[in-house]
């Protein structure tokens, strides 16, 4: 299969996990819908999107997931409340969300795992190039990884992932990646992928982290490929055979993230995130930094 360098224009976000780390919350709310400070961190995903260009967004949801699509649509009751209120900095903040992008949203059905959910993305995305971005990640606006990610996967064509380094100790924990240097410091490209390995059997300390940027030729081998740990359909599984092979769909870089990045999917790295984000608010920062240096100091 040849590879497309068409323009990159849409984005898919998976948001159809069961959120099990952070019950009871997420029984009845999307995890994607908890707030950090005062935005779901699903919005803070869409923003990244559309900053870099993608204005067109996919997502990919499940059962229970209902209210990330009111999030993203008007709702004319509550804007008409705050107007007659002449409340306009809470209608503006209301009204951002619903403007934000073109929203699309599918159904993953039976939770197969990463790969299968980009695989319900074939019908919406067809033959173009097409980032996916997971909820649980947070990249610091200050600091953008996905437009680069773009500007390398339009100027090399194939697939471009996001690698960070990490703990030896913590790779288990990642996809980890092979890689060979470029002439670019932030790039290199992939030669192997491996899912979740021991510290002793994973080839750097390189960890794909959630963004990429991905040819349409990962389709055609999602769909031939079988579920491997956890018993889901990997992405990793995939985009190794993409790696291995530049004839299917082209080369695999990777773009190495020295940036700000938040897991809002651990509850400690979730609570860490609010403390930075709130910190560095200019309506926030300045009283709750004052508080905290308090509470660190008199209650610690």
């Amino acid at each position: 299969m040849t590879q497309s360098n068409a323009r990159i224009s849409k984005a898919v976000i998976p948001a159809a996990g069961l959120g099990t780390r952070f019950l009871p919350a997420t029984k009845a709310t999307p995890k994607e819908m908890l707030p950090v400070v005062d935005k779901p961190a699903i919005q803070y995903v869409v923003e990244e999107a559309v900053a870099a260009g993608l204005s067109d967004v996919l997502m990919v949801t499940g059962r229970n997931k209902r209210p990330l699509e009111d999030h993203f649509d008007r709702n004319y009751e509550l804007e008409q409340a705050l107007t007659r209120k002449g409340d306009e900095g809470r209608l503006k903040k209301v009204q951002e969300s619903s403007d934000l992008a073109t929203m699309h949203y599918v159904r993953q059905g039976d939770p197969r795992g990463l790969g299968h959910a980009v695989l319900c993305a074939a019908p919406h995305v067809g033959d173009q190039p097409f980032a996916v971005l997971l909820g649980d990640d947070l990249i610091d606006p200050r600091d953008p990884l996905l437009s680069r990610m773009v500007e390398i996967q339009e100027r090399e064509g194939g697939s471009v992932v996001a690698l960070m380094e990490v703990e030896p100790s913590q790779i288990h924990l990642y996809g980890c990646a092979a890689t060979v240097p470029t002439g670019e410091d932030d790039v290199v490209r992939v030669t192997g992928l491996v899912e979740k390995p021991a510290p002793a059997d994973a080839p750097s300390n390189l960890a794909v982290i959630g963004r990429y940027v991905l040819d349409p030729a990962v389709f055609a081998i999602l769909r031939e490929t079988a579920p491997g740990r956890g018993g889901e359909i990997q992405l990793t599984d995939a985009l190794e055979m993409l790696a291995e092979d530049e004839s299917i769909g082209g080369p695999v870089h990777g773009v190495v993230f020295t940036g700000r990045r938040y897991d809002t999917g651990d509850r400690g790295d979730y609570l860490r995130a609010i403390v930075r984000l709130a910190c560095e608010r200019d309506d926030l920062g300045p009283e709750f930094r004052s508080w905290l240096r308090s509470y660190v100091t008199e209650e610690m």
